[in-house]
């Protein structure tokens, strides 16, 4: 997703810039379902927001264990 921006940073680092994007993402598309009355989207964005948060989770434990 971030190219070669991505390769450079430490992979808790990494972890956390994508996982804040996804959980963004996400916020995004849960909004315009419940903007729109779009069920399914709503659906699919929540699940972007908790995947994105997992990862940025990761990317804490990674930074604690050093990686």
């Amino acid at each position: 997703m971030l190219g070669r921006k991505s390769r450079n940073m430490k992979s808790s680092t990494n972890d956390k810039v994508e996982g804040t994007a996804k959980d963004i993402a996400g916020d995004v598309k849960e909004v315009a379902g419940k903007a729109t009355g779009d069920d399914r989207l709503r659906a699919e964005g929540k699940a972007e927001q908790i995947e994105g948060q997992t990862q940025k989770k990761i990317g804490d434990i990674k930074k604690v264990l050093g990686k």
